[in-house]
């Protein structure tokens, strides 16, 4: 892999691993040969399932991951969310997890601090098996005349785009214990954390090479 790799680009191995997901994967990736810039919708349960969550929630959960944790695995942004690729089943698993976490409860029995992390965690939307997701296309590329249009107007920031791209045939992926992990310690921090992300927040790359 090349130092030089951008943890946003997906590879060809990448791109084979999400074309698996389908019922036909080798239309899918025809498709993304043809037009690399375009999204799909793929099912959940049997390669991957997703786990979603508001961007603003997904990315502390993704810091965290990154920061304290053994990384991610791929993660994507869709208008206005974070869909994290988790290991088949924890779309199941996570909820009961969850449930067990008192996620749903607001306060009732516990102190003042935790229900303030309780009251700072939205919804999680896990999918799974009998769902789907649309991933993003595995190339941010436009077409000449798009670029063109670009050339005098600041771009505008995509509302689907991988924030980290799958890059291998077998990706790591993370299983319910280590999101409830994330996402309890995001809740945390929410509670001392202005509501306003850094200005640069939607440029951050995560450094693939160190995970796990």
């Amino acid at each position: 892999m090349s130092s030089a790799w951008n943890a946003s680009d997906v590879t060809p191995d990448g791109a084979a691993w999400l074309a698996s997901a389908g019922t036909y994967p080798r239309s899918t990736l025809a498709l993304w040969e043809e037009r690399p810039d375009a999204p799909v919708v793929l099912p959940c349960g049997s390669v991957f399932d997703v786990v979603s969550a508001p961007a603003m929630f997904g990315r502390r959960m993704l810091d965290r991951l990154w920061d304290d944790g053994p990384g991610s695995g791929p993660v994507a942004e869709f208008r206005g969310r974070m869909l994290l690729f988790a290991a088949p089943g924890t779309a199941q698993r996570l909820p009961v997890l969850l449930e067990w976490e008192e996620w749903g409860t607001r306060g009732r029995g516990r102190d003042a601090r935790d229900a303030r992390r309780t009251n700072a965690v939205p919804p999680l939307l896990c999918h799974g098996t009998g769902d789907a997701v649309t991933v993003p296309a595995p190339s941010e590329s436009t077409s000449p005349t798009a670029r063109a249009s670009t050339e005098t107007a600041a771009p505008a920031r995509s509302a689907t785009r991988w924030l980290v791209a799958p890059d291998t045939r077998q990706p790591w992926l993370p299983g319910p214990e280590v999101l409830l992990w994330a996402a309890v310690r995001a809740a945390r921090s929410a509670v001392r954390i202005s509501i306003f992300p850094p200005a640069d927040q939607g440029a951050k790359v995560y450094d693939v090479s160190r995970r796990r």
